[in-house]
């Protein structure tokens, strides 16, 4: 199997995430993480399963990958497994009623990735996960890395 991950950073969390992603995804068969930037179409009808991330900011992804996923054809996605993934602000921990709603009307960058991978015509082989970074700029909430490897090995067991 050939998985293509593909992700963008703001502050280097969700990159890392991608790379936690790869690694698992390399146990099991060859394993690419890129920017959108450094991907074109040809690349992506190499791969069996293709994976794409960003940070939740302003409650969408970041605009590159929205761009990625808006240049891709009508059925770029045809006959290929696609799963998403974001990285995102504990709500918890923020305690915010004001953000709590924000985000229930809006919600986070990985629902609008996963429906955009489904309108190209992509086959969601888990629902969209989130990733928990303490504070905007990280670090990680702990344990969220091996539970980024953990998510890979699920999607491997779907594909």
């Amino acid at each position: 199997m050939k998985t293509l991950i593909i992700y963008e950073s703001a502050f280097g969390n969700t990159e890392k995430i991608a790379f936690a992603i790869r690694d698992a995804m390399s146990e099991s068969g060859d394993a690419a993480a890129f920017r959108p930037e450094d991907v074109g179409n040809a690349d992506i009808q190499d791969y069996d399963l293709i994976v794409v991330g960003s940070p939740t900011q302003k409650f969408r992804p970041l605009p590159g990958v929205v761009s990625f996923l808006e240049m891709l054809p009508k059925n770029g996605l045809k006959e290929k497994k696609v799963a998403a993934f974001d990285t995102r602000v504990d709500l918890q921990k923020v305690n915010n009623r004001f953000l709590n709603f924000m985000v229930w009307i809006f919600g986070y960058a990985a629902g609008p990735i996963a429906k955009k991978l489904e309108a190209k015509g992509g086959t969601m082989v888990a629902p969209a996960e989130g990733f928990l970074v303490e504070d905007t700029k990280g670090p990680f909430r702990d344990g969220e890395l091996q539970r980024a490897k953990e998510w890979s090995k699920k999607l491997i067991g779907k594909v």
